[in-house]
């Protein structure tokens, strides 16, 4: 009987054993289905100074952005988000990464290159409005524009501390994004004035002052640190008013620029890729803007996109670039000498969307967000499509 027990209790014990493996192969099958190592991957590698996360996931991945797909730190490492130079990376069992901790006297590798962000991450963010923000009324003797060294009053900072640092910043873009009701360009950047406003000579100036939203969502306004500065004296009767010593070199101030206290670390650099963590309807999330006021860019450039924090979007989630299909007339059916606008929509053909590249976010506000381009084929104009980083091309 004794033995009877025994030898079921073993058969139970095997079926459990064989369920287990059943479903770890079954996981480790569907991992490998997602992630595709590269034919050329090396079986290790050493991280070296000036890697990028990218850049080692792109030796032995086809999309560096499944990284966490196949990183499995030892447990021994003392932070297993962070690689270091000399670490040694190798593949483990069944296409997973492993880590042996190297001598970790230095920084640990940024996700992408830092000195193509670092200007956007310090100098760059994104506010739902700036109207009650403490601004530059008068500059030292009168001046037009104020540097290094030079004063600066300030109106709107009563009960700021003597000895208290202020970023000065200056609203450079409004960020738009039109309801689909409408029949023009679903995004829109303007270009702002001293005041954060627009100049009268502005294209669409009046309509903006009869109809000021035209079925616009605000996406935020764009500010742009051009220095730092130190008050020195605070306001008197809530009539004089305050001085801010500008002691950082920068871009000059002028009169408009506005005022917001330093943030000793107002970003993080801890990110690692991966696909976005959820769905966004088509044609809401794309290019707004390129930096250097620039219409189209290439690897390493910034672009400002026109989905945040409320669509899911945190640091390091990954995108594909999308030139839009056009809608062209069938000349064959209609004839060469019909031109676009003879022919209705309705009548048109749509053409598919052409893939561009790659973008990862590393700057998140709650509806913009910026990211840097980290490969493509094309340029990423402003209005390009994002979508998910595997959608088919």
């Amino acid at each position: 009987m004794d033995a009877m027990l025994e030898r079921a209790s073993k058969v139970h014990r095997t079926a459990g054993v064989l369920k287990i493996a059943a479903v770890a192969l079954l996981t480790i099958a569907t991992c490998s289905a997602a992630v595709e190592m590269r034919g050329d991957h090396p079986d290790s590698y050493v991280v070296q100074r000036g890697d990028t996360l990218w850049d080692i996931a792109g030796r032995f991945l086809k999309r560096p952005w499944l990284w966490p797909e196949i990183w499995q730190a030892n447990p021994q490492v003392r932070n297993p988000h962070l690689i270091y130079p000399g670490d040694v990376l190798s593949l483990a069992y069944l296409d997973r990464m492993a880590v042996q901790e190297g001598p970790r006297n230095g920084a640990p590798i940024d996700a992408i290159p830092l000195a193509a962000v670092e200007p956007f991450l310090k100098n760059l963010r994104v506010v739902d409005e700036f109207e009650q923000m403490p601004y530059v009324v008068g500059l030292e003797d009168d001046r037009l524009r104020g540097s290094e060294g030079q004063v600066a009053y300030i109106r709107g900072l009563a009960g700021a501390p003597v000895g208290q640092r202020f970023a000065v910043l200056r609203p450079t873009e409004r960020f738009t994004h039109l309801d689909r009701t409408q029949c023009c360009d679903l995004f829109h950047k303007d270009d702002l004035d001293f005041r954060g406003g627009h100049d009268i000579d502005y294209p669409n100036y009046w309509t903006n002052v009869v109809t000021p939203d035209k079925g616009n969502e605000l996406l935020g306004y764009e500010l742009m640190q051009v220095g730092a500065g130190t008050v020195t004296r605070g306001e008197v009767g809530g009539i004089q008013a305050s001085t801010l010593l500008l002691d950082q070199q920068g871009r000059e101030v002028r009169i408009g620029d506005r005022l917001v206290p330093v943030d000793a670390q107002p970003y993080d650099l801890q990110f690692i890729p991966h696909p976005p963590h959820q769905q966004t309807e088509y044609g809401r999330a794309r290019i707004l803007a390129v930096a250097d006021m620039l219409s189209a860019g290439g690897p390493h450039d910034v672009v400002a996109l026109s989905i945040g924090r409320r669509e899911g979007v945190d640091n390091g989630t990954v995108f594909s670039i999308w030139r839009t299909g056009s809608n062209a007339v069938d000349k064959v059916e209609y004839g060469a000498e019909r031109s676009e606008d003879t022919v209705p929509l309705s009548s048109k053909v749509r053409l598919p969307d052409e893939y561009a590249g790659h973008v990862m976010v590393f700057r998140t506000f709650d509806k913009v967000s910026y990211g840097l381009v980290m490969d493509s084929i094309k340029p990423s104009r402003v209005g390009y499509q994002l979508k998910h980083p595997d959608a088919p091309y």
